[in-house]
């Protein structure tokens, strides 16, 4: 009866105990693998074994692992890859055309200011525009191993009507062209467009009043283009 009494007292003794443990050792709400003791809050502590080993829950899975408690199934980062730099490629240079292969014609326009050619709403060259033509188009012509097309191009300002600048366009181009006729250049490559006051110069804006000023004003849209396409003659 007293060895039954007795084991009855160790008995209780020990749940009461066990009762207390499970009290201040509780699973970790963010991580339930391991038992957290409450007694060190606000920052709890892992309950460990006699062996420093960390008490794990019932839920505790191996994707659970922490490095404080299971090192060896903790998978380590890779340390970063060392970056090969880059080196600058060096610029590319145009490859000369390969034997029996044809170069590639290019554009160049040339535009030149009416008042260097014409009088103010004339169509008759200058002498001054005659030079203008020699030193800027046929000086370049010889540049030109090939030529293919000699595009003139007259344009006007904005004063009187369509049809008289579209006419005065037209002359003007047709000027430039015998000259640059009479100078060598084949008459059978040259081509005429007049474009009248279609095609005013972007960005400039003219409002005076006085005729005079407005002339000065509207000048850059007089002028005359010429376009050359062929082949450059190889240096």
């Amino acid at each position: 009866m007293k060895l039954r009494l007795l084991a009855g007292v160790l008995s209780g003794f020990a749940a009461a105990s066990l009762c207390t443990g499970l009290a201040v050792a509780q699973a970790d709400p963010k991580n339930s693998g391991y038992v957290l003791d409450n007694a060190g809050k606000p920052n709890p502590n892992i309950v460990r074994s006699g062996t420093n080993l960390c008490w794990r829950t019932g839920f505790w899975t191996p994707a659970m692992a922490i490095a404080e408690c299971d090192p060896d199934l903790v998978k380590k980062a890779e340390p970063p890859k060392a970056q090969t730099p880059k080196v600058a490629e060096p610029p590319k240079v145009a490859e000369p055309p390969k034997p029996g292969e044809q170069p590639k014609a290019t554009v160049k326009k040339i535009t030149l200011s009416s008042k260097a050619l014409f009088d103010f709403d004339k169509a008759v060259l200058k002498p001054e525009g005659k030079k203008a033509l020699d030193t800027e188009v046929v000086a370049r012509l010889r540049e030109v191993q090939k030529l293919e097309l000699v595009l003139v191009t007259g344009h006007t300002d904005r004063l009187g009507s369509q049809a008289y600048n579209q006419k005065l366009s037209e002359k003007r181009a047709n000027a430039v062209k015998d000259h640059l006729a009479a100078a060598g250049v084949p008459k059978d490559k040259i081509e005429t467009l007049g474009m009248g006051k279609t095609q005013p110069v972007p960005g400039v804006k003219c409002e005076q009043t006085k005729r005079k000023d407005l002339i000065a004003c509207l000048q850059p849209h007089r002028r005359v283009e010429v376009e050359v396409k062929g082949e450059a003659v190889p240096k």
